[in-house]
C-alpha cells in the first residue's frame, strides 16, 4: 500500500476549477487548498538546530480563510493588494526592477499564508501568470530563485555602479574612472587565463581516441581505495568490498585477463579516492589521468548495449562515473540527465523488484542487488534536488526491501542464512539504512518543489521539514552512540549533509517572504540554521577537502549557504541602520560577518583547487562591504570598487600560478579573445556559481 503524503489533497480538478472561493492558483489543474486552513503560529526550537514536529507545538494557531480572487484578475496569477504590474523585461532591469519592489506594499499576513512556494517566487521574480524564465538554455535552480529577494537589489546596484555600468555619478573623477577601468582589465586577464585552464581539460580534449587505462603505481592505488571505502561506500553502497579486492588483485596480478569493465571499475575506485589525497593538486598528473577515466567510462556506457553493459558490473560503473562526474566537476551539473538512463537500465534488469520475486539468486546478489538500487534512488533525488527537475519516479514504482544491516565480510557467495544485526549497531550499510529512512521524506520535497503542476503550500513544508529534522537528530543520536565502532567523522558529515541539504530548497520561497510576512521567520531560522551547520561540520579534513574541490551536490551546497548567508547578513545589516543601532555591533551580527569571511576564503580555495568562478569572491567582497557600510554612515561606490578590485588581484595571482604550475601559455599573448566585466555573458557561468545573485536575464 503506498504511505499518504503529507498534505495530499482528494479534490478533483473539475472542482479545482469550479471553485470560485479558491485562492488563485498557477495552474488549472492544481487542487486548491481546504476553505479554512489551521496554521501553527510560533514555533519554537528545541534546542540549537532542533525543530518539533508541527504536531506537537502548543501555540495558538490561525485559522486562515481562503483568499478571494478579485475581479476581473486572472486565476493564473496571484495579484497582491496594490501591486505594480511588472513584466518580465522589467525584471531583466536589475534598476527598474528594484524600484518596483519598492512600490510593492507589505502583504497581509494572513493573505501571504494561502500563497504557495510557487506563487511567492514568481511574484517576486517579476513574472506573470505561467511565465517562465531561462538561464541560458536551462530552466532555473532553486538556488537561482534565492537571487530574487527584494534585500539583493541595491547589492546589484552598487555592483553595477563599481564596475562601470550604472548612472550614479559618484565614480566619475578621474582616480575612480581609472579604478573602473583597472577592474575591468583585471577580469578580462582572469577570464583568458581560466578558459585556458578549461580548455586544456583532458575531459574536454582528449589526446588520443583511446586514452591508456593505466593505473598509478600500486602503493598509491592502495591508499586510494582504502580511502574510497573509508569515505564514499558507506553513503553510497555500491560494490561488495571482499569482491572487489579479488579484483583489484587480479589486476595487478594478471591485467591481460582483466575485462574492460572491471578495469574502467578499478580505476573509478582509485580515481575517487585520490580526490581527498592531499598531493593531487588541481592540474596535477594524476587529476588529469583520473578526468581521463570518467571520459572512457562515460563512453563505454553510451556505447552499444552489449551484456557487459546491462548487468549489475555496468550499473556499478554507471553509479561510479555519476560520483567522480559530480566530485571532478566532470559535467557535475548535468548529471540528472545521466541518472534518467541509469534508473531505467536498473529497471529494465528488474532492481526496482524485490529480489524475493525473482528467480532464486544467492543471498549476496540479493544484497548486493538492495543496496545498488538504493545507491541509485540517491543520486537520483539529489541529482533532482540540484537541477530543479522531477525525479521522474514515485514510492508506488518499486518494492525493493532495504539491505539487511550486516558488514560485507559477513557474506559471500556461499552464504545461505544471513541474520542482521540490530538496526542500532554499526555496519558497513548502516549508513545507507539512515539514508533510506529519510528518503520518502527527501523524494516528496524534489516532487513537490520540481513537479508542474505540484503546489508547496506551507502545511507541508512544516510537516516535512518536521521529517528531514528528526532524519538529521537520528543521525546525531546513532553518531554518538556508535563513536566507538568505527564510524567517522566524514561518514557522520556526508550522510548530515545528504539529507540536511534539503531544508534550505523547501524553506527557500517562504524564508525570502519572512521580511514581510513574519508568520514565515520560521522559515528564515531554518534555512539560516542549515546553512550555518554546512559552514560548521564536524572537524575532519577529507570532509573539507571535499567541499574544497567536489563539483555537482557538493558545491550546490556552497551555494545553499553563501546565498542564505550573505541574504541574513544584509538583512541584519538594514534593520540595525534603520533602527539606529548600527554603531553598536551585535554578537550576531558579528556572527555572521566572519561566516561571510570563512566563505569567501573557502571560494578562494576552491579556486586553487580547480575553480574558475571569479566573480563569486568579489561579489562577497561587495556584500562585506555594503554590510560595513554603515560605519561610516554613508554608502561608498567607490570603497566597493577597491573591494572588487582587491578581489580580482588576489584572483588573478592564484589563477597564474596554477597556470604556470600546467605550463600555460601566457593570458597576455592574445590568442583568447577579451570579454569584458560589464559585456560578458558567459560570466554567468560560475560554476560555483554567482548566477543566484542577480536578477534573472540581468545583463551582468
Amino acid at each position: 500500500m503506498r504511505p499518504a503524503y503529507v498534505g495530499e489533497n482528494a479534490a478533483s480538478p473539475a472542482r479545482a476549477q469550479k471553485d470560485n472561493e479558491g485562492v488563485a492558483i498557477l495552474s488549472p489543474t492544481a487542487s486548491p487548498l481546504p476553505r479554512h486552513q489551521v496554521i501553527d503560529g510560533d514555533l519554537p526550537t528545541t534546542g540549537h538546530g532542533h525543530y518539533p514536529s508541527a504536531a506537537s507545538v502548543n501555540s495558538t494557531a490561525l485559522l486562515v480563510p481562503r483568499a478571494e480572487c478579485p475581479a476581473g484578475a486572472s486565476r493564473n496569477e496571484t495579484l497582491s493588494p496594490g501591486r505594480t504590474q511588472e513584466t518580465a523585461s522589467d525584471f531583466r532591469d536589475p534598476r527598474r526592477h528594484a524600484r518596483n519592489l519598492e512600490e510593492l506594499p507589505a502583504l497581509s499576513p494572513v493573505h501571504g499564508l494561502t500563497e504557495t512556494g510557487r506563487h511567492i517566487l514568481t511574484r517576486q521574480a517579476g513574472l506573470r501568470g505561467s511565465e517562465i524564465s531561462l538561464k541560458k538554455t536551462r530552466l532555473l535552480r532553486w538556488s537561482d530563485w534565492m537571487g530574487t529577494a527584494p534585500e539583493f537589489q541595491f547589492v546589484y546596484k552598487c555592483f553595477a555602479e563599481a564596475c562601470g555600468g550604472g548612472e550614479s555619478t559618484s565614480l566619475q573623477s578621474d582616480e575612480k574612472k581609472a579604478l573602473t577601468v583597472g577592474i575591468d582589465d583585471l577580469y578580462k586577464k582572469c577570464k583568458r587565463i581560466a578558459k585556458n585552464l578549461k580548455v586544456n581539460r583532458p575531459s574536454r580534449c582528449l589526446s588520443s581516441p583511446r586514452p591508456p587505462l593505466e593505473p598509478p603505481p600500486r602503493e598509491i592505488a592502495d591508499d586510494m581505495v582504502v580511502v574510497y571505502f573509508r569515505c564514499f561506500e558507506s553513503s553510497h553502497r555500491i560494490l561488495h568490498e571482499p569482491s572487489f579486492w579479488t579484483e583489484y588483485r587480479r589486476l595487478w596480478e594478471d591485467p591481460e585477463s582483466v575485462s574492460t569493465g572491471q578495469r574502467l571499475k578499478i580505476l573509478l575506485v582509485i580515481g575517487i579516492g585520490s580526490s581527498l589525497y592531499d598531493e593531487s593538486g588541481p592540474d596535477s598528473e594524476l587529476r588529469n589521468k583520473v578526468q581521463q577515466w570518467i571520459y572512457t567510462a562515460q563512453a563505454w556506457l553510451s556505447g552499444p548495449l552489449e551484456k557487459d553493459r546491462l548487468d549489475i558490473h555496468g550499473l556499478q560503473i554507471h553509479c561510479l562515473a555519476v560520483l567522480a562526474r559530480q566530485i571532478f566537476s566532470v559535467g557535475g551539473d548535468l548529471v540528472w540527465m545521466s541518472m534518467g538512463s541509469l534508473v531505467n537500465r536498473a529497471m529494465q534488469i528488474g532492481l526496482h523488484r524485490d529480489p524475493k520475486h525473482l528467480p532464486s539468486m544467492s543471498l549476496l546478489q540479493a544484497e548486493v542487488r538492495r543496496r545498488l538500487w538504493y545507491t541509485i534512488l540517491e543520486l537520483l533525488v539529489q541529482s533532482s534536488l540540484d537541477s530543479a527537475m522531477p525525479p521522474r519516479i514515485s514510492l508506488e514504482d518499486f518494492d525493493t526491501e532495504g539491505p539487511s544491516n550486516n558488514n560485507d565480510d559477513e557474506i559471500d557467495e556461499l552464504t545461505t542464512a544471513l541474520q542482521p544485526r540490530p538496526r542500532e549497531t554499526y555496519t558497513s550499510t548502516a549508513m545507507q539504512l539512515l539514508l533510506i529512512d529519510s528518503l520518502p521524506s527527501r523524494l516528496r520535497i524534489v516532487q513537490l518543489l520540481n513537479g508542474l503542476h505540484s503546489e508547496l503550500a506551507y502545511p507541508d513544508v512544516l510537516a516535512l521539514s518536521s521529517e528531514i529534522t528528526s532524519a538529521c537528530q537520528a543521525c546525531s543520536k546513532f553518531v554518538t552512540e556508535n563513536r566507538g565502532a568505527g564510524l567517522t567523522a566524514f561518514q557522520r558529515n556526508m550522510c548530515d549533509y545528504l539529507v540536511r541539504r534539503f531544508l534550505i530548497p523547501l524553506h527557500c520561497p517562504f524564508a525570502s517572504e519572512a521580511r514581510r510576512n513574519p508568520l514565515f521567520h520560521y522559515s528564515q531560522k531554518v534555512t539560516l540554521d542549515a546553512a550555518l551547520a554546512f559552514m560548521s561540520p564536524e572537524p575532519d579534513d577529507y570532509f573539507s577537502r571535499l567541499i574544497a574541490t567536489g563539483g555537482g551536490m557538493f558545491r550546490e551546497g556552497f551555494r545553499f549557504a553563501t546565498s542564505v548567508i550573505a541574504l541574513e547578513l544584509l538583512v541584519q545589516a538594514q534593520v540595525q541602520r534603520g533602527d539606529g543601532t548600527f554603531q553598536h555591533s551585535t554578537r550576531q551580527l558579528d556572527f555572521l560577518k566572519q561566516n561571510l569571511h570563512d566563505i569567501t576564503a573557502l571560494s578562494w580555495e576552491r579556486i586553487r583547487q580547480g575553480e574558475t568562478n571569479i566573480k563569486g569572491p568579489m561579489f562577497l567582497n561587495i556584500v562585506l562591504a555594503v554590510a560595513n557600510s554603515a560605519d561610516k554612515d554613508a554608502l561608498c561606490e567607490f570603497t566597493m570598487a577597491q573591494n572588487a578590485r582587491d578581489s580580482l588581484v588576489l584572483c588573478h595571482d592564484i589563477l597564474e600560478t596554477r597556470a604556470r604550475a600546467a605550463s600555460l601559455p601566457s593570458p597576455n599573448d592574445g590568442s583568447l579573445t577579451s570579454s569584458s566585466l560589464a559585456g560578458d555573458q558567459d560570466a554567468f557561468d560560475l560554476e560555483f556559481s554567482l548566477d543566484f545573485f542577480f536578477p534573472i536575464g540581468s545583463e551582468w
